[in-house]
């Protein structure tokens, strides 16, 4: 893999034209690109190349050759001695011990047995075993480790050893590179109205063609790296490598995957780089017995309010476990791309803690920015795009860093799109402090037009943080109390539930027309689901109750839920027809608003009209004509 060109962003003139105000921090954007071309000249010189350097998830970790020999390789700096112990060696802690290598390195190799087969099994279970510098043993999981899983009777998981003598053969190519996403953000585990842990199999089968059937064409898979707490929703990783075993096996994934590129689906990864679970029995936290594997040491590597562990981006064994990390979710699992989650947090070293950004570009310059980890997130953009460019990054900034989402030769993050997160903001915020009467049309429109030119944004009225409990979504915000008694069509069409439901379409609507180039809806929402969503946890008493999805009252003609269902399918098939979110940005001037930024006005005149056409009748049923005769919605 060749260098970049040159050592000062060759394009950073095109981004300072467009953009004048940035001009004072050309030096910022020169450093920045400085450090990063350093690296990546590093990696090619002292690597191999970045490409064999992300590659890295073939050797480390435990990995078996044609012949059956196991090849075993970690990085424990900390570490006195290392040991592998199993299930194939009956536990013992120091029968097969590493072999020192430079740079914190240890290695093994264990050949195969005398029958030609694996001395280590599939489905064995296995520890690292640390020697630490005081003496201890510490029986730890591999940070690369593909597969854990823990017993109903166990608090901690197990590292099992995943190399099935067939694996899971991808069938279907991926679909090409979309010009616009229409993305179902998805939770694996709560995709079923049954109050348990749902799995891939159910995922494949019942909720894919959903998707599909609403017109989405991508999804956006959270909570799929393994983490030890359920209720983190995913971003308290344990191990990075794993798929979560507590929805099947790593081939159940890949088969989901599989079948969704069949139907036309683009699959993205929520991957969670911006920090660590603090467990360290299962996770990867003092693998080596101390806090600086990995992570920062100190304070400095501690999160404050997520209380978790800060990675030390500037470290070169942590650059090859995050890249090599991208790379085996691509080309092993075929996923599609990336969400980047909690940039925020990454890209300063006060993390966004008690720090409001008014979009003074100060706020984006200087030292409080960490250049490492933005220098981190310049080499995977770098390396998914070169290797990969199929493949689209997201990334999740709140404070709305400049330049995040141009490309590297600008100077810039080289990420395709961030999401637009004041729009979920301006919406609450109006339904909770303002009357109907007192919309400001002209400011709505600001709101979702309101965005970095030539940077992509992905638009969306609510996500997942809506739905958690202690927070509500849009239709609770609208309906409330009267989702539970008022939303079946044998009972009267009260005011709250008449103006809840056309609200809910409207909101969805302008913010996919307006907001951005992409759009983004958390399952269920885009029928107003009516409970929020809460994991199984010691205040609820382990219930799985409101972990759950009940798509079931979609499928109820006697409930209102399906015209708000019926709608976000015919809004997403009409885009699909007309393109708007790929189209170029145009001014129209329209009476009583500001100027509007849209792909049209035939577009937007299109859209009112699907208004008129999908909105049902909300009248009370009469007892000769019932509600939904009046016509399909």
């Amino acid at each position: 893999m060749a260098v970049a060109i040159s050592t000062q962003p060759p394009k950073l003139p095109q981004l300072l034209e467009r953009d004048p105000y940035l001009a004072p921090f050309k030096t910022d954007f020169e450093r920045r690109y400085s450090l990063f071309y350093n690296r990546l000249k590093n990696i090619e010189e002292n690597e191999g190349g970045l490409d064999k350097f992300s590659k890295c998830y073939k050797t480390f970790g435990v990995n078996q050759f044609v012949d059956g020999g196991i090849y075993c390789k970690e990085w424990a700096p900390g570490a006195e001695a290392v040991f592998l112990a199993g299930d194939f060696n009956g536990w013992n802690p120091f029968s097969h011990p590493y072999k020192k290598m430079e740079y914190g390195k240890w290695e093994l190799f264990i050949p195969p047995g005398q029958d030609g087969y694996p001395s280590v099994p599939h489905g064995s279970k296995l520890k690292v075993v640390i020697r630490a510098q005081n003496g201890e043993l510490l029986y730890r999981i591999s940070p690369w480790a593909r597969y854990v899983v823990r017993d109903e009777d166990k608090v901690n998981y197990d590292w099992v050893h995943w190399n099935p003598p067939q694996s899971y053969i991808h069938k279907h190519p991926s679909p090409k590179r979309l010009k616009s996403l229409r993305i179902y953000e998805s939770h694996v585990g709560i995709a079923s109205p049954e109050g348990k842990v749902a799995s891939y199999k159910n995922f494949t089968y019942n909720v894919l063609p959903r998707i599909k059937d609403l017109g989405y064409n991508c999804v956006q898979l959270m909570a799929i790296m393994e983490h030890a707490y359920y209720a983190s929703f995913g971003y308290q990783v344990t191990s990075f490598f794993a798929a979560s075993s507590r929805y099947g096996t790593p081939d159940d994934l890949k088969e989901m995957i599989d079948v969704a590129h069949s139907m036309g689906i683009t699959v993205l990864l929520d991957v969670v780089h911006s920090h660590a679970s603090k467990n360290s029995e299962d996770g990867l936290n003092k693998f080596d017995g101390t806090d600086s594997c990995f992570f920062h040491s100190g304070p400095k590597g501690t999160h404050q309010l997520w209380d978790s562990r800060l990675f030390d981006y500037a470290n070169w064994e942590v650059l090859r476990f995050l890249l090599s990390n991208l790379r085996m979710w691509i080309e092993d699992y075929r996923f599609d791309g990336f969400r980047f989650d909690g940039i925020t947090s990454m890209l300063y070293h006060h993390h966004g803690i008690g720090t409001g950004f008014s979009g003074d570009y100060n706020e984006y310059f200087g030292l409080h920015v960490d250049e490492d980890a933005l220098c981190y997130l310049m080499l995977a953009n770098y390396m998914i795009n070169f290797l990969h460019p199929e493949c689209i990054t997201i990334a999740e900034d709140v404070s709305g860093m400049p330049a995040l989402c141009r490309p590297i030769a600008e100077g810039g993050g080289g990420f395709d799109y961030r999401l637009a997160m004041a729009i979920p903001d301006k919406w609450i915020q109006i339904i909770k402090e303002l009357k109907d009467e007192d919309w400001n049309m002209g400011n709505i429109v600001y709101t979702l037009t309101n965005r970095r030119y030539e940077e992509k944004y992905i638009a969306y009225a609510e996500s997942h943080d809506q739905a958690l409990v202690g927070d509500k979504t849009l239709a609770f915000r609208l309906m409330d109390a009267e989702m539970y008694t008022n939303m079946s069509v044998l009972s009267p069409l009260t005011p709250v539930i008449d103006r809840g439901i056309q609200l809910h379409k409207m909101i969805r609507l302008i913010t996919h027309a307006l907001g951005g180039e992409s759009y983004l809806n958390f399952m269920g929402n885009e029928f107003g689901h009516p409970e929020w969503l809460d994991f199984p946890r010691r205040g609820n008493n382990e219930s799985y109750h409101y972990a759950r999805r009940q798509f079931n009252l979609t499928e109820d003609h006697l409930l209102r839920y399906r015209f708000l269902n019926t709608f976000d399918r015919d809004m997403n098939k009409l885009e699909e027809r007309f393109g708007w979110l790929a189209s170029p940005p145009n001014m129209e001037g329209i009476k009583g608003w500001t100027t509007v930024q849209s792909t049209s006005l035939k577009n937007i005149l299109t859209m009112i009209d699907l208004i008129h056409l999908c909105n049902p009748i909300h009248r009370p049923p009469s007892a000769s004509t019932p509600e939904d005769a009046t016509g399909t919605t």
